[in-house]
């Protein structure tokens, strides 16, 4: 069989996979999503009401987003940003590495 022919098998039986599952989830902004209905381990209310709502009067700042991202969710946020860096530093100095090794020869 050509290569292509199975890639577009694999393609479109993912695409039906993808869809099959989809098909599934609830509307956009539907309140009954089990996203809304969630607690947390310790019983809690969903935590995601409770940023759109207090986010201006905790950190004075008209962005919700980056009240969330910097004031709730700062240590998340420093972990995620020092992964990121780790990891842009790591591929360029294997690339760096392997244009030394292709200069000296």
């Amino acid at each position: 069989m050509n290569l292509k022919v199975v890639s577009m098998i694999l393609l479109l039986t993912l695409t039906g996979v993808l869809l099959y599952g989809a098909s599934d989830l609830p509307s956009y902004g539907s309140p009954d999503a089990p996203l809304h209905k969630a607690q947390s381990v310790a019983g809690a209310q969903n935590p995601g009401p409770y940023y759109v709502e207090n986010a201006y009067e905790d950190a004075e700042t008209p962005n919700f987003v980056a009240v969330i991202l910097a004031d709730y969710r700062s240590f998340d946020t420093l972990g995620e940003t020092v992964v990121v860096f780790i990891a842009g530093l790591g591929s360029f100095l294997i690339l760096h590495s392997v244009r030394k090794k292709r200069d000296r020869s």
